[in-house]
C-alpha cells in the first residue's frame, strides 16, 4: 500500500517538473513582433496617394492650340463633350486633349488639387487656366480654359463659355476673370522647353 502511494507521489512530482519545464521552454512573443503586425494592418488600410501624372506622348503645344482654335464658334452646352451638341468648359478642354489621346480629369473641380502649378506671369500656350465658378463669395473651381498666349504678351485663353459669346471663344484676361482666377496648370512637359516664338506666331495665324 505504501509502495502504491509512493508511486503516485513520484508520478505527480514528475508531471509537475515536466509542466514547469514546458512553460520555460515556450518562447514568449516579443513585443516588437506585435508592433510589426500592428503596423502591417495599418499599412493595409492606408489610403494610397493619387497618381496625377498624365501621359502626353509627343503632342506639342502648337498642335494642341491649333486644334483648339479649329473648334471656335461651337455653341455652349452644359455637360457635353460632343461638338455636334456643344461643349461646356471642361467638356471642351477634354475634347481637345482627348483628340491627342491625352486623358485628363473630366470636371474643372477635379483640377482644384492638381499639381504642376505655374506662376501666372509664366503661363504659356497649352497650359490650363482654372477659375472659380460664377457664384459670388464661393472660391470653388468651376471654369477652365487653355492659355493661347506667351509670357510677356497679354494673357489670352480659349474656352467654352455660357456668357455673351455662348460657345468656344478666345478671351483676354480682364478684371472680371482676374477676380475669379485660381491657378495655371501645366500638362504638357514640352511647354517647359524654350519655344520658338516665330513658330508660335505662324501657328496662331492659321
Amino acid at each position: 500500500m505504501q509502495n502504491h502511494v509512493g508511486c503516485k507521489v513520484l508520478i505527480l512530482v514528475f508531471l509537475s517538473f515536466y509542466m514547469s519545464a514546458m512553460v520555460l521552454a515556450t518562447p514568449k512573443r516579443h513585443k516588437s513582433t506585435k508592433v510589426t503586425h500592428k503596423h502591417r494592418r495599418y499599412n493595409t488600410y492606408t489610403k494610397r496617394v493619387q497618381d496625377t501624372a498624365i501621359a502626353t506622348g509627343c503632342t506639342s503645344p502648337e498642335e494642341l492650340i491649333s486644334f483648339a482654335k479649329s473648334l471656335e464658334g461651337i455653341r455652349y452646352q452644359y455637360g457635353s463633350t460632343n461638338p455636334e451638341r456643344g461643349f461646356d468648359c471642361s467638356g471642351f478642354v477634354n475634347y481637345v486633349f482627348n483628340h491627342f489621346g491625352i486623358k485628363i480629369p473630366r470636371s474643372s473641380a477635379d483640377f482644384a488639387s492638381f499639381p504642376n502649378l505655374v506662376d501666372l506671369k509664366d503661363a504659356k500656350f497649352g497650359d490650363l487656366i482654372l477659375f472659380t465658378g460664377t457664384k459670388k463669395h464661393t472660391r470653388r473651381a468651376g471654369h477652365i480654359g487653355i492659355v493661347v498666349s506667351m509670357p510677356g504678351d497679354p494673357l489670352m485663353f480659349i474656352h467654352s463659355t455660357s456668357g455673351e459669346a455662348n460657345g468656344v471663344t478666345q478671351t483676354a484676361m480682364n478684371d472680371y476673370y482676374m477676380g475669379r482666377y485660381m491657378k495655371i496648370i501645366r500638362i504638357l512637359p514640352q511647354t517647359d522647353d524654350d519655344t520658338d516664338d516665330s513658330q508660335y506666331q505662324e501657328t496662331a495665324a492659321r
